[in-house]
């Protein structure tokens, strides 16, 4: 009797301990909503391990997790909004004053001001790698809630420059304290290590729509299997930068997943290297370009998860796809080109070859993005088709083959229009000595029409010149491009309120929830 007694009293003890939980009181039942996110976008490997915007890529880290915001941002046609700033005058070629809302606050309760801002964009220039050189502010003055900039040269697409993940607006004069920085995002980080960030409600937030959730774990989950697995077992309520092969797992049945895709202006394309003599043949490189089956690649091999691309940009820009043309998928087409260029198969060798030599070219791409090596597999069965040999060299030491100019294709994954505006695209890739002009290209034509772009102020006439960019690179068959990736979220069905932006940049907003 006496041991049935203790055990029910045992059970009684547990049963109250269930109830009142860590700290609660008697009865008290903890109902805070947590929303753990796993994904392969932050860790020490993407410079982004941390939450201060001045300080390499750790910005996006600040804006995609809620934590901070620009004072523009982008919609989901990648069209500048404002988001802390109310608006902005262009007050000549060299000044633009930028007013701000009065009601933002920082997370810490203490009011966004003029001051503030300038505070927070000088220290930006004066520590951060890329800033200075795409802001080319001269000088800032506030006053009251509007801030002054003056840049040192014409600068039209200052607003998206500002709208990049470095421009989050955070609190100086609170500081950083263990990677911790005070923005005006609905949430906080109350904890940040390399390879997690915990956050909490903003209770302080600004916004119309106020964060319903209480906590937010964001996992860094870097191997896709392991996050594959994390996903099904129930660990956490939403992933991304799940392996394509296993999104298929997750599609089908929204009463166990649902799915938010977008296309980006990530895109995977190739540089011919216009060093090597028989790439110096437009002939050559447009039958190149005609053997790439941009189709079979996106949705075979990349599982649907990716859209044909036939420029720089994605179609939801107002200067992406549907405004250029590019050489169609023609194997037979190609043929004749090459027979046009002077290449037979002259010796039955299955390959063609010209003045005694087969036409054969080096491929370099690397392998930590996995799609690329599928991209090469696939143009090499293409270019088999049509008598070309290709060697292909798919590694992560690619940098060392890039030096010594050992390769006559290379093929990259890049992001061509992170803040909304193209010019960032053609200055890093396409100009001559851009540091990732990587095929040597040399158009009068484009150098031209970039030094039109530099000085013109107004979205759509940028969008016009661009355009005409975009097309004078396909004429030239100076790259190819295969295919824009999608962004996907796998989450649980109670998830709601989380969806891909084109932009790659926001993912926790005050929307968010678990119903």
């Amino acid at each position: 009797m006496k041991k049935r007694k203790l055990g029910v009293m045992l059970a009684g003890l547990l049963a109250l301990s269930a109830l009142t939980g860590c700290g609660g009181g008697v009865g008290t039942v903890s109902h805070d909503k947590t929303f753990t996110y796993g994904t392969v976008a932050y860790g020490v490997a993407m410079e982004n391990a941390g939450t201060n915007p001045h300080t390499s890529y750790s910005g996006w880290s600040t804006i995609r997790y809620g934590i901070g915001e620009t004072l523009f941002k982008f919609n989901e046609k990648m069209e500048l909004v404002p988001w802390i700033a109310k608006d902005f005058q262009q007050l000549d070629d060299f000044t633009l004053k930028i007013t701000l809302k009065d009601n933002v606050t920082f997370s810490n309760g203490k009011k966004v001001t003029g001051e503030a801002v300038k505070v927070c964009l000088e220290d930006l220039l004066a520590k951060h790698d890329r800033a200075p050189k795409d802001l080319k502010i001269e000088s800032i003055t506030a006053d009251g809630q509007s801030i002054t900039i003056k840049s040192t040269e014409k600068t039209p697409a200052l607003l998206n420059y500002l709208s990049d993940p470095y421009g989050s607006i955070i609190d100086m004069e609170a500081g950083e304290s263990e990677r911790i920085v005070i923005g005006t995002g609905p949430y906080k980080a109350v904890k940040v290590t390399d390879t997690q960030i915990d956050l909490v409600k903003n209770e302080n937030y600004w916004g119309e729509v106020k964060p319903k959730l209480d906590k937010v774990v964001v996992r860094s989950i870097t191997d896709g299997d392991t996050l594959t697995m994390a996903m099904q077992n129930g660990e956490l309520d939403a992933a991304q930068g799940l392996p394509y092969s296993s999104l298929t797992l997750f599609q089908g049945d929204e009463k166990k997943y649902k799915l938010s895709q977008t296309d980006t202006s990530r895109i995977y394309q190739a540089a011919f290297n216009c060093k090597t003599p028989a790439l110096q043949d437009l002939r050559v490189r447009k039958a190149i370009s005609m053997a790439v089956d941009k189709e079979n690649f996106t949705k075979v091999l990349l599982s649907g998860n990716g859209t044909p691309a036939i420029g720089p940009f994605p179609a939801n820009l107002p200067f992406g796809d549907k405004t250029v043309t590019a050489p169609a998928y023609d194997l037979e087409g190609a043929k004749n080109l090459l027979t046009a260029a002077g290449y037979q198969d002259s010796d039955g060798d299955g390959y063609v070859d010209k003045d005694g030599k087969n036409l054969e070219l080096n491929y370099l791409t690397y392998t930590s993005r996995q799609e690329l090596p599928l991209l090469a597999e696939s143009l090499q069965a293409s270019l088999k088709k049509i008598g070309v040999k290709l060697n292909v060299n798919a590694t992560d030491n690619y940098r060392t083959f890039l030096k010594a100019g050992e390769y006559d294709i290379f093929a990259k994954a890049i992001v061509t229009a992170p803040t909304g505006d193209p010019e960032y695209y053609f200055t890093s890739h396409i100009l001559p000595g851009a540091v990732d002009n990587a095929g040597f290209y040399d158009s009068p034509e484009i150098a031209a029409l970039e030094n039109e772009l530099h000085n013109t102020y107004g979205a759509d006439k940028r969008a016009a010149i661009a355009i005409r960019m975009s097309q004078q690179i396909l004429d030239d068959c100076a790259l190819f491009y295969a295919s824009h990736l999608k962004m996907s979220f796998v989450m649980k069905p109670n998830v709601a309120g989380f969806t891909a932006h084109p932009s790659d940049y926001y993912e926790i907003r005050p929307e968010l929830d678990k119903t």
